[in-house]
């Protein structure tokens, strides 16, 4: 296991938060549409229960360009 492994969807929510993103609108099904409006940048997050896999974690820091160390120290 990776060290952005075992994360929930609220723990991750909750360091966007202090990231500077908003919760911007529902997608289709179960997932989330997150907005930071400081750098414009959208990500996309699942609202499911049980840990968010490490892999799924990494593409939603990608697209919300936040490096792992970043997301780990908040």
């Amino acid at each position: 296991m990776g060290r952005l492994a075992r994360f929930w969807y609220c723990e991750i929510v909750q360091r966007l938060k202090t990231l500077g993103f908003q919760f911007d609108r529902q997608a289709a099904g179960s997932h989330e549409i997150w907005f930071n409006p400081a750098s414009r940048r959208h990500t996309t997050i699942p609202n499911h229960t049980g840990d968010i896999p490490e892999g799924t974690l990494r593409a939603i820091l990608k697209q919300a360009r936040i490096t792992p160390e970043q997301f780990i120290e908040t």
